[in-house]
């Protein structure tokens, strides 16, 4: 899918393929091969910018030429109802136009639509840019606020039963917070490169980055910062959290083992007495009318002071 929009008068306006006018903002959601040639045509554009984009394996990174910039930062992505993941965006400007490619739809992008048109301008790109990482950074901090209210939720059922879908649902957690962490860090490092072409502004004359600007991307550095900063907090937790539980799953299955032994050895002791007198000699009471009651008596005090004994061990 492709959309090419520009900020009109404080209105997004979308213009088809051919009326693509300088500032306009190529959106490329899953391109085509056709679409990628068309794009890269119309902007004397290497299709390769476009491509790499597209690898959900990509790292962030920039790439900067006399004619173009190629930012690939990677943005968050709630995939399943408590399952997040990292998706790369590429970001490329040009002096034609300011161009985004993902593989998937995401909150991010979607955001910067008609209804919120009077917050961003498709033609101010230095600026786009910073709003676009800064979007990325809050929707990072809002899904930590959601795992963390979600550990909060799988902590309390185990604490009441300890069933393996509890388990696996922290497991996802713990998943998706080592792919925040990833993604959060290789992010800074490009944030830093391009806080240092603010700084040098004649090693490329696509980014003009006036006084605004420079404090949007400090604050931008600022929330990756203290995004980068929960996750590992709630990383710190978690892995705390599954090996207390692991241990306190252990310390149970050795408390039922010990209470199974216990209760194996207590039934052991009338099946010896009955062992002993079952045998084809001459054995006590043989004769007595009532061996069988007192030879069951005996077997079963036998049996009861095992079980005080085992109780004053704590092996109950």
């Amino acid at each position: 899918m492709i959309e090419i929009l520009k900020t009109c008068d404080n209105k997004l306006v979308e213009l088809g393929i051919n009326e693509a006018q300088s500032g306009s903002w190529f959106n490329l959601i899953n391109p085509t091969y056709d679409e990628i040639q068309k794009v890269s045509l119309i902007l004397n554009l290497d299709e390769s910018f476009l491509r790499n984009s597209l690898d959900v394996d990509e790292r962030s990174r920039i790439e900067i030429e006399d004619d173009c910039v190629l930012i690939i930062t990677n943005i968050p992505m709630m995939e399943d109802e408590g399952a997040y993941d990292t998706l790369p965006l590429g970001i490329i400007i040009t002096g034609r136009g300011f161009i985004t490619v993902a593989s998937k739809k995401n909150k991010v992008i979607s955001s910067f639509n008609k209804d919120t048109s009077s917050s961003f301008d498709t033609q101010k790109k230095t600026k786009f840019l910073l709003d676009i990482l800064f979007r990325s950074t809050k929707y990072y901090l809002r899904y930590l606020n959601c795992i963390y209210k979600q550990s909060e939720e799988i902590e309390e059922e185990l604490r009441k039963t300890m069933k393996n879908k509890a388990l696996f649902q922290l497991f996802e957690v713990q998943k998706s917070l080592v792919y925040f962490t990833t993604a959060l860090k290789d992010n800074y490092v490009v944030l830093q490169k391009i806080m240092r072409l603010t700084q040098n502004p004649k090693q490329n004359s696509l980014f003009k980055f006036s006084e605004d600007d420079i404090d949007l991307l400090e604050d931008v550095i600022i929330e990756n910062k203290q995004a980068l900063e929960m996750v590992e907090m709630h990383r710190n937790i978690l892995e705390n959290m599954m090996d207390a539980f692991a241990s306190i799953i252990s310390n149970n299955l050795n408390i039922v083992m010990k209470f199974l032994t216990s209760i194996a050895i207590i039934f052991a002791i009338p099946t010896m007495f009955s062992s002993f007198w079952g045998m084809n000699v001459s054995v006590p009471f043989a004769n007595n009318h009532f061996g069988f009651l007192i030879v069951s008596a005996i077997s079963l005090v036998a049996a009861i002071l095992a079980a005080v004994f085992f109780a004053r061990k704590g092996m109950f």
